[in-house]
């Protein structure tokens, strides 16, 4: 890897544990319970920029969640059928997706200046520090 390409982020530990992935990044707030097909783990809200987009073993990333507290399950829901996030990285978070990704055991880190994490860098998530290899340097 490059030196210097390495980013190193710290946040507040929602969900402890260790995931690593793929970066999926939205600039706006995603709402599971019918913006996120349980099933697929397909993006299907009309109109969401990550409309289309699978975010099954990707780290997800985001501003803050939306939506209804049934929400929570659907993440629960997502993990039961293998299409849950590999981790999940707020600007900051709410009570929807925390709860969520703590009955799902999916590792969550919030109060991270997401503008630094893009679609495809490499992100390694453990407890609070997010490591980032942005897409396009080597490994």
């Amino acid at each position: 890897m490059a030196e210097g390409a390495l980013i190193r982020l710290s946040g507040r530990v929602i969900r402890a544990g260790q995931a690593e992935g793929i970066a999926l990044v939205s600039p706006e707030p995603i709402s599971f319970l019918g913006g996120v097909d349980p099933d697929t783990g397909i993006v299907i809200e009309p109109g969401h920029p990550l409309r289309g987009e699978r975010i099954a073993g990707r780290v997800l990333v985001f501003p803050f969640g939306k939506g209804s507290t049934v929400g929570s399950y659907t993440i629960l829901r997502l993990k039961w059928n293998g299409q849950a996030p590999a981790a999940i990285i707020n600007r900051e978070s709410e009570a929807i997706v925390a709860v969520g990704a703590i009955i799902a055991e999916i590792p969550m880190v919030d109060l991270i200046d997401i503008t630094r994490i893009h679609t495809g860098d490499r992100v390694r998530v453990q407890d609070g520090e997010v490591l980032v290899w942005p897409a396009g340097e080597a490994s």
